[in-house]
């Protein structure tokens, strides 16, 4: 992937020691994908603050204001995390070059471990005034539930709490990462406007996050009075298994489901239409989507997934879209597809640091069209904190997905 590295030497200076690295006490999907070739930060610091903010943007701060000290938190670059801190790192960069009045900004790197972003979190809290992390759910989830959350929070992924029923977060925190769960409930309620009367497949295999978007769009999808039924394929030699893919097209003969919610990869997706055949609608999320928007390959398609439904974010789909177009896109290499996983990541830095200057404006509540989807944010004192994404639905065709004209 080609350097960004030009986004990011004007913006940051050295500030703070460096937390020392640990090992990851979990590894994300994205955590395996190749790291873009960045700069290296400077020696001797972890936390990196911009220069004092420059005047003449399009909304300049009231002058007599203090300026607004945020700090972002992610894992350091040589942890198992580094790929997805780097994605991160530069969107957020890219958009606070764009808007960056009367904004402080430092970058905090610390381990891997919920316990070394705990402790760089609480050091962060006594010093800046908005705190953008952690990354990892395991980290989100530390500090969710530590009961020191006295700053404006944006988390960078979902937590990882038990139990199927809501649990509040802090009244202080935003949880803003993009969610393969928040999608699946989507794609449950747009199923519901659509789909045939019968019964509903959910199919995954014993991946983590593959069983937790089926289980999750069950859920939604019965508290919408559907009927759904999960099930779990094995993966020999990483391939959906031959003799299951044959009893699941038998089932969908005998049983003539309404339609199935595929859990599944792209090419895990393919396999299971050769299966079941192309009558059978299927909708899934935007794993399904191995796509950006830097098609240098005009032959790098997939026809077999035509007709299939997914949701995936404006960044992914929409190069008209007018938040998607304000931004620089990643180069890529010519006729490499670039990892789809990261160019996500990159999306949700510009949206979090939207995020966190709409709530250094002092704005309780605000919605904004995104470049991960349509934003809906409340963070009132005293209030109901909530942060909301509606992302967008497409279809496949001609091999790559495409918005539908109709939004629901």
């Amino acid at each position: 992937m080609t350097t960004l590295a030009a986004l990011l030497g004007p913006l940051v200076l050295p500030c703070l020691a460096t937390t020392p690295a640990v090992a990851a006490d979990s590894v994300p999907l994205l955590a395996q994908a190749a790291t873009p070739a960045l700069s290296a930060p400077p020696s001797g610091g972890s936390a990196n603050e911009a220069p004092a903010p420059e005047a003449g943007s399009d909304m300049q701060a009231p002058p007599a204001a203090a300026p607004v000290r945020m700090a972002l938190l992610l894992p350091n670059r040589s942890g198992a995390f580094g790929a997805a801190a780097d994605a991160v790192r530069t969107g957020f960069l890219t958009a606070y070059a764009r808007q960056k009045d009367n904004i402080l900004l430092a970058i905090v790197e610390t381990g891997d471990s919920a316990q070394d972003m705990q402790r760089a979190y609480d050091e962060a809290s006594a010093k800046y005034d908005i705190l953008i992390g952690p990354l990892s759910r395991s980290a989100v989830t530390s500090v969710a539930q530590s009961g020191r959350v006295t700053k404006p929070t944006i988390a960078l992924a979902q937590p990882d709490l038990a139990g199927e029923a809501e649990t509040p977060l802090p009244p202080l925190m935003l949880t803003a990462g993009l969610s393969i769960d928040e999608e699946a409930r989507q794609v449950a309620n747009w199923v519901e406007k659509e789909k045939a009367p019968g019964k509903i497949f959910a199919i995954s295999t014993n991946v983590a996050w593959q069983k937790r978007a089926a289980r999750a769009f069950q859920l939604r999808a019965r508290q919408l009075g559907l009927q759904v039924e999960t099930l779990e394929l094995s993966t020999p030699s990483n391939a959906l298994s031959a003799p299951g893919l044959a009893q699941l097209a038998k089932r969908v003969e005998q049983e003539k489901p309404a339609l199935i919610f595929v859990a599944l990869d792209a090419s895990q997706t393919v396999q299971l239409r050769n299966a079941v055949g192309n009558e059978l609608p299927l909708y899934g999320t935007s794993q399904i989507n191995p796509f950006t928007l830097n098609r240098s390959n005009p032959n790098d398609k997939l026809p077999e997934l035509d007709g299939v439904r997914l949701i995936d974010i404006p960044w992914q789909l929409q190069a008209d879209n007018v938040a998607v177009a304000r931004y620089p896109r990643p180069a890529s290499n010519e006729g490499e597809r670039p990892n789809a996983d990261l160019a996500r990541l990159y999306a949700l830095g510009i949206d979090a640091y939207r995020v966190a200057y709409g709530i250094a404006q002092q704005r309780p509540s605000f919605d904004m069209d995104g470049v991960t989807g349509r934003l809906s944010v409340n963070m009132a004192n005293g209030g109901t904190t909530y942060f909301q994404r509606q992302e967008t639905q497409a279809i496949y065709q001609d091999g790559w997905p495409m918005p539908i004209a109709d939004q629901y």
